[in-house]
């Protein structure tokens, strides 16, 4: 197992380089395919190799990518110096942080969103093997707030041996994988007013937060 550079993102600096799509994009995507120059990041994130540059250069000052040495002499690769991160949970919304951390947080679930879409919209081009060991599910518990912390913990600690960044023992047909859990109070109130469900969407339904995480693997990343 490589070792974990998880970091909690506190730093104003760093709030704001991350609640930028462009940027969001880049360092999730840093995080689970490694080094990767600004021309093959553009062709990644869909953007043009000069404005990556910039939008690196912008992470970069924010400490969570670095350069590397160009093997060729021509365009350098930039790295991640981070295997996954968060960002609080309990910012003061009203704070400049606070609505930082609320824009990363959405483009999270964006991400995740567009993700899904993407993936339905080619699966029945993907191979069997595959689509039959896809996971896609939604559930409604009935929880306390220490037991949501609880289960949280333990799916994180479930998956932690296959994050991307750190798992050096893959077997040669393992492929990058998306996967993303939520857990949250479907209302503020204490009222006992909700039945236990749980959907199946028929293609066997499973849907993280550590306030928001990211970490490699779930390639992109958290």
């Amino acid at each position: 197992m490589g070792r974990e550079a998880r970091r909690t993102i506190t730093e104003p600096e760093a709030l704001r380089a991350l609640a930028h799509p462009v940027r969001y994009e880049l360092l999730n995507h840093l995080i689970a395919a490694g080094p990767a120059t600004a021309s093959q990041c553009a062709r990644a994130v869909g953007d043009t190799p000069s404005n990556c540059s910039y939008h690196l250069r912008a992470l970069a000052k924010a400490g969570l990518v670095a350069p590397e040495d160009s093997a060729d002499g021509r365009e350098r690769p930039w790295r991640a110096l981070v295997t996954g991160f968060s960002v609080p949970p309990d910012a003061d919304p009203d704070s400049p942080d606070g609505r930082q951390v609320a824009v990363i947080a959405a483009l999270s679930i964006q991400r995740d969103q567009r993700l899904v879409r993407e993936r339905l919209a080619r699966r029945d081009r993907s191979p069997a093997q595959w689509r039959d060991a896809e996971q896609y599910g939604l559930y409604t518990l009935r929880l306390t707030p220490d037991e949501l912390r609880t289960l949280g913990d333990r799916i994180d600690a479930l998956i932690r041996p296959y994050i991307g960044a750190t798992r050096d023992d893959a077997p040669a047909d393992a492929g990058a994988v998306h996967f993303g859990f939520h857990g949250f109070p479907l209302d503020d109130t204490e009222t006992d007013t909700e039945t236990d469900t749980e959907t199946d969407t028929g293609i066997d339904t499973d849907i993280d937060s550590e306030g928001t995480s990211h970490e490699a693997g779930s390639a992109g990343a958290s």
